[in-house]
């Protein structure tokens, strides 16, 4: 899984030609674009990217990604842990202590250090339109993964975009790319958006938290309060909606993310006054599974590895038995997307964070909710998360049970999810 990693410096705001970062001498974005597609389509999708480097220009760094890998498992769901990586924050300060008391063995920091910048387009038909760059670093710098996750991630894109009268509007949208001398892969993305879903928990947790100079909370009219969290309800319903929207057009086309987090859904806006126009987007393909056309079997030093033998320690040996647990591995890190957005935003900084609810969950409650909801009821600091999660009647929290069920076969695919009052009931987002 992908880690958000604080931006530490910035290059200059202003704009630069290519030609100012030494690529006059670039390799053409060749390497991963011969990468094996799936169909025509996939094919002509790659021919129309944008893969002169001169027409692009790039403009400020803006973050960095690193991603932790798990290799060995236990763990009290129906095959081990859902994720190929841990989501964690690296600056949150957590100990080798909390890692262990998720049940992981084996966790190690990935080699691949992903970059991200600003630009935009300067030649050709969408010139002017912004951009995102994701930088994977060249083979002396990531190894062989680095460009097996930027070759994964553009062919995934190059599946999913191939039909342009029915690109899901929940997914991000690749424009194109180019490869440099040092052999770093840029991948441009449309720039819809640079907040991530975890910005966004962080930031809303930051508005509640109480002032130590005055030792009150920022609101002091119940009425703000209230009204503030009547629209946190709407904008986290929409985006919860919109992430499963998309994840169902992959699942429905044979694609598993396989690292979907609060890091992984990019947001055009974080305001929650501007709901109404938000449109999360799933992004981090890197890692994402091929169920089409693909062998479900366990081959080393493919990405999929670790999700087959799960999937065969957990009783699942034909294809479709195979397939059905791809999508509930999925469903299941979803689930923790759900719960890290129904808690984080409802609670005051440094109350939880994504490890403790994990940990609270699988490790303290072996996934019983029932008791992690008492347990929660009880702690005045998680009282509105536990009110969230009671709308609809306890919506909420039947949701998230049947999404974080130990048995994978007893979790719902994504039509189901969208479909469940919780998320279509429009008196729960008011």
């Amino acid at each position: 899984m992908f880690i958000t990693v604080p931006n530490r410096f910035f290059v200059s705001d202003k704009f630069c030609g290519s030609g100012a970062f030494g690529w006059n001498s670039v390799h053409p974005f060749s390497k991963i674009l011969r990468a094996p597609t799936n169909g025509r389509r996939s094919s002509s999708f790659k021919a129309s990217l944008i893969s002169n480097p001169d027409a692009f220009e790039v403009g400020k760094f803006i973050g960095s990604y690193g991603y932790m890998n798990v290799t060995s498992y236990s763990s009290v769901q129906s095959g081990g842990p859902s994720s190929v990586g841990l989501f964690v924050d690296l600056d949150a300060g957590y100990s080798s202590e909390d890692v262990e008391q998720l049940k992981v063995q084996d966790v190690g920091e990935g080699q691949v250090k992903i970059r991200l910048y600003e630009g935009r387009v300067a030649l050709g038909p969408l010139r002017g339109a912004r951009v995102i760059f994701k930088v994977y670093p060249g083979n002396r710098a990531g190894g062989a993964e680095a460009d097996m996750m930027a070759a994964n991630e553009l062919n995934a894109h190059a599946y999913l975009q191939s039909d342009r009268k029915s690109i899901c509007p929940n997914i991000q949208i690749l424009l194109g790319g180019f490869e440099t001398k040092t052999g770093e892969q840029w991948l441009a993305f449309r720039n819809d958006g640079k907040y991530s879903a975890a910005d966004y928990a962080k930031a809303s947790s930051e508005t509640l938290t109480r002032d130590p100079a005055q030792g009150e909370n920022k609101f002091w009219n119940p009425f703000d309060l209230d009204q503030t969290f009547k629209r946190r309800h709407l904008f986290i319903i929409k985006l919860l909606h919109g992430a499963m929207n998309g994840l169902a057009y992959m699942h429905e086309r044979g694609r598993l993310h396989q690292s979907i987090g609060p890091a992984s859904v990019v947001l055009n806006t974080i305001v929650e006054r501007d709901a109404a126009y938000l449109v999360p987007r799933l992004r981090d393909l890197a890692f994402s599974v091929d169920t089409c056309n693909s062998p479900l079997e366990a081959v080393p030093g493919a990405f999929s590895e670790g999700l087959w033998r799960r999937a065969t320690a957990a009783g699942a040996f034909t294809t479709a038995e195979k397939k059905a647990f791809g999508i509930a591995d999925d469903i299941y890190e979803a689930g923790l997307l759900f719960a890290y957005l129904a808690f984080v935003p409802f609670c005051e900084a440094g109350v939880m964070d994504a490890l403790s609810l994990q940990r609270l969950f699988e490790s303290t409650f072996k996934l019983d909710l029932v008791a992690a909801r008492e347990y929660c009821e009880a702690d005045d600091r998680l009282s509105e998360a536990v009110r969230f999660l009671d709308l609809g009647g306890g919506g909420g929290w039947e949701l998230l049970q049947a999404m974080l069920n130990p048995d994978f076969r007893q979790r719902p695919v994504t039509q189901t999810v969208l479909m469940h009052r919780f998320l279509t009931d429009k008196t729960i987002g008011g």
